[in-house]
């Protein structure tokens, strides 16, 4: 039995944890902050609760297959999942409407058609059907094993479509496939959309960035009832229940090393744990600054700055237009949810070009727009609203919670402690989702600001930027640091670490430290 610290309580860190303790090792959990779950916080006030994470859960089955290996109960005996359906509505700035119903290929095709005309919902598919294909060729190295230790199998993208004569002339990034295959600009901002989710810069990104899209489509979108928060906290009953120890303000200071290897961790304040092996559930940069120099320097690709700076896989993700983070508005309303209303609507802009210039740098060699990089979010940004259908958030059912999201700079390239930086980012959400909200003056009880700084406060991410999951292609930019790190006995665990940032995502590493610590440096993952 092995004493194992882990630094951090996020979805991850708890994901390892649960399984080693399963395992039979003695597992303590060292948090910075005074709760669980990383980025899958709460807010409550006033009888309402709004999610200040993620709002949706996609590809489930990682945590239901972490459920089953570490306790009797099952994940839907902990929580209630919900298939949100319709997937979602789309509004677009010449006033087409677009809703779609959740994990249906023929219902997708059906609904494209009937919204943009028809050879839309064939264009669509036949785009999906090649995303199928990156799916195929990296879902095991990527989602299932570990990063090798030689990744060029995933420096190159798998878009099929990457090898036809005319894509050859140059790159092909997911912007330039989406516009050239799928013809209407709406079909386009629709999968663009789920790239600049995640904070990826669709002009840039790799064209594999399509598998984001095929995930959602095919295995669906799932709902949490009481808010994805409540997942987080059935993940730490069952961290208790298998007898981890949490310990929270503790905020690590150093990994302690002793002959060459990881053996505790020094907190601020001066006290230390003595441990067998570190688990570290915190972002590359943050580690870095946790190691001693030596072991720094050796870890060139865990040196990536989620702000994109940095040295190494750093400067390649700075290359790419650096990582963004959230901007969400969180909206008390008065009235109850109207029937009908979709879970989830994306109100796309007119024009994506210009929100991606003012949301990113401009890259080497290129100028920026006259006034832009812009705010904190663009001046029409894209605006995702969710209105979950639960009255586990509200005081009654004659209130509605309501959360506006859009991508935003991280900090502090934008200054987000400046109230009139947030009250313009903030304008500019209310003004996009006016369309969805039209009667929303009237039925504002109150509003909560959620910025990039507010992320950094929880999470520790000094830029607040979120990070995106890993992707095959862009040279290997877009690889997330491994699991493994050069110091033995020290593994990476969560969003910012293989296979990259996203709920399911988060869970797989956790497995993926897992099997390393209690089968060995040979584990090659799932079988």
């Amino acid at each position: 039995m092995a004493r194992i610290a882990v630094i951090g309580a996020g979805m991850g860190a708890m994901a390892a944890a649960a399984r080693l303790a399963v395992a039979g090792h003695r597992v303590a959990v060292y948090e910075r902050g005074d709760t669980h779950g990383g980025g899958v916080g709460r807010l409550e006030r006033d009888g309402f609760c709004f999610d200040t994470g993620p709002g949706l859960l996609h590809l489930p089955a990682v945590y239901r297959d972490l459920f089953v290996k570490t306790g009797k109960e099952p994940l839907e005996q902990c929580v209630e999942l919900r298939q949100v359906d319709p997937a979602g509505a789309h509004v677009f700035a010449d006033g087409t409407t677009l809703t779609l119903p959740n994990a249906s290929r023929a219902g997708v095709v059906g609904a494209l058609d009937g919204a943009f005309g028809a050879g839309a919902g064939e264009r669509w598919s036949d785009l999906i059907n090649r995303a199928r294909e990156v799916w195929d060729a990296t879902r095991r190295p990527l989602l299932e094993e570990p990063l090798r230790a030689d990744p060029t199998a995933l420096v190159d993208d798998p878009y099929p479509a990457l090898r036809r004569a005319w894509w050859r002339r140059g790159p092909a990034p997911l912007a330039k496939v989406a516009r050239r295959e799928l013809a209407d600009p709406r079909l386009a901002a629709l999968l663009e959309a789920h790239a600049l989710a995640y904070g990826l810069d669709p002009r840039h990104a790799p064209a594999s960035a399509t598998v984001l899209a095929y995930l959602e489509q095919t295995f669906g979108s799932w709902y949490v009832r009481g808010g994805v928060r409540a997942l987080a906290d059935a993940l730490y009953e069952r961290c208790l229940a298998r007898r981890v120890e949490f310990t929270f303000a503790a905020e690590a200071g150093a990994v302690l090393v002793k002959d060459g290897r990881a053996a505790g961790v020094e907190f601020t304040d001066g006290t230390t744990v003595d441990a067998d092996l570190v688990v570290a559930g915190v972002d590359p940069v943050g580690l870095t600054r946790l190691l001693p120099p030596r072991f720094a320097a050796e870890d060139p690709r865990g040196a990536v700055d989620p702000a994109g700076a940095g040295s190494a896989a750093g400067v390649a993700a700075a290359a790419e237009g650096g990582q963004l983070g959230r901007f969400s508005v969180l909206l008390a309303l008065r009235g109850a949810r109207p029937a009908g209303t979709a879970h989830r609507t994306v109100v796309h802009p007119a024009d994506l070009d210009a929100e991606y210039a003012e949301l990113f740098p401009a890259r080497p060699g290129r100028r920026a727009t006259p006034d832009g990089p812009g705010g904190g979010v663009a001046r029409q940004p894209t605006v995702t609203v969710l209105r979950p259908d639960d009255l586990d958030l509200v005081p009654d059912g004659d209130h509605e919670a309501v959360t506006l999201t859009a991508a935003a700079r991280p900090h502090p390239a934008v200054d987000w402690t400046d109230p009139a930086v947030v009250e313009q980012a903030a304008q500019r959400l209310l003004t996009a989702a006016a369309a969805v909200l039209p009667e929303l003056s009237e039925r504002l009880l109150w509003r909560e600001i959620r910025t990039p700084y507010d992320t950094a406060r929880d999470t520790g991410v000094a830029s607040g930027a979120v990070p995106a999951p890993a992707l095959a292609g862009a040279g290997g930019a877009r690889l997330a640091p491994a699991n493994v790190t050069p110091l033995p006995g020290l593994y990476r665990v969560g969003g910012w670490s293989h296979p990259g940032g996203g709920l399911a995502h988060a869970g797989m590493s956790g497995a993926m430290v897992a099997g390393l610590i209690v089968d060995g440096a040979d584990w090659r993952g799932s079988q």
